[in-house]
C-alpha cells in the first residue's frame, strides 16, 4: 500500500525542472571534463569521475535562476533528446579548447624527445595506458599539475558558469557559429607548442650545426658517438634553465583557453537581450 502511494505521488514542477537541468548540464560537463585530460591525469575511478561531474551539475543547477522549459521537454521526447545532443555537442566543443591546450604541451615535449634523441625510448604512461616518449610524459604531467597549482581549475568552472550563462541548459545555441573559434584552436596547438619548447629546439639546433662543422672538417671522428650524448646533455640543462622562465609562456596558453571562449561567447547576446 505504501509503495502504491509513493508512485501515485507526482514529482512537483520545480523539482522536474531542477532535475532536467541537472541532467543537461550533467552532459555539458561530463563531455567537457571527460574528455579532457584533467581528470584522467589524476588517475581517478570512472564512478569517481561520474561523481564529480554529477556534483558539480546538481550544484551549477541549484544557482539557476531562469529553468529551461521543463514542461515541454519532459513531454516531448524529441525536443528532450534534441536538448541532450545540443548540451554534449556544447560540451564537446568546450573540451576541444581545453584538449588542443595540453596538447600543445604533448608536442612540444615531443618535438624536444625528437632533437635529444629520446623519440626512440618508451614508457608506460598509466594514465593514458599507452607507451609515450619520456619528455612528452613529463610535459603532460607537468601541464596538469601547473594548472591545478594556478587555479586554473577555478577558472576553468568560472568559465563553465559564463557559458551557460550565454547558452542556459535546455536552449539553442549556434553550433555553427563556433567553426571559426575551433579553427583557431586547432592551429594554435602547433604555434603555441613551439613556442613553449622554442628555446630549447633552437639550442639544439646550433648544437647540429656544431656538429655538422666539426663531421665536416674532423671526418675520422665518429660524430653519431659524439653527437648522441653531446645533445642529451645540452637538451637536458636547457631544459633546465628554461622550466625556470616557462611559467609565463605556459600562463599565456592556458589564459589562451578562456580567450577563445570569451571571444566566441561574447558576440552572442545574452537569454532575453540583456
Amino acid at each position: 500500500m505504501g509503495f502504491e502511494w509513493i508512485a501515485s505521488q507526482r514529482v512537483p514542477a520545480v523539482w522536474e525542472a531542477f532535475l532536467l537541468v541537472a541532467f543537461l548540464l550533467s552532459l555539458r560537463l561530463g563531455a567537457l571534463l571527460l574528455l579532457t585530460p584533467m581528470l584522467y591525469a589524476a588517475g581517478l575511478a570512472g564512478a569517481v569521475r561520474v561523481l564529480i561531474v554529477l556534483g558539480l551539475a546538481f550544484a551549477l543547477a541549484s544557482g539557476l535562476s531562469s529553468p529551461p522549459p521543463a514542461e515541454a521537454l519532459l513531454h516531448k521526447p524529441g525536443l528532450l533528446v534534441g536538448a541532450a545532443a545540443s548540451e554534449l555537442a556544447l560540451g564537446a566543443t568546450l573540451a576541444l579548447g581545453v584538449f588542443a591546450t595540453f596538447a600543445a604541451f604533448s608536442f612540444a615535449g615531443r618535438l624536444i624527445d625528437v632533437q635529444i634523441g629520446f623519440g626512440m625510448a618508451q614508457v608506460f604512461d598509466p594514465a593514458t595506458r599507452r607507451q609515450v616518449p619520456v619528455l612528452q610524459s613529463a610535459f603532460d604531467h607537468v601541464a596538469v599539475l601547473v594548472f591545478f597549482l594556478v587555479n586554473g581549475h577555478h577558472a576553468l568552472l568560472r568559465g563553465v558558469a559564463y557559458t551557460i550563462e550565454r547558452f542556459p541548459p535546455g536552449h539553442p545555441w549556434p553550433l555553427a557559429a563556433t567553426v571559426p573559434m575551433i579553427t583557431r584552436q586547432v592551429a594554435s596547438l602547433f604555434s603555441m607548442g613551439v613556442a613553449l619548447a622554442a628555446p630549447v629546439v633552437a639550442c639544439l639546433l646550433l648544437v647540429e650545426l656544431a656538429l655538422g662543422i666539426a663531421a665536416r672538417n674532423l671526418p675520422q671522428i665518429n660524430m653519431f658517438v659524439i653527437g648522441v650524448p653531446v645533445k642529451v646533455v645540452v637538451g637536458l640543462a636547457m631544459l633546465a634553465l628554461w622550466f625556470a622562465g616557462l611559467g609565463d609562456a605556459m600562463s599565456r596558453v592556458y589564459a589562451f583557453m578562456f580567450r577563445s571562449w570569451e571571444s566566441s561567447f561574447a558576440a552572442f547576446p545574452l537569454p532575453g537581450g540583456r
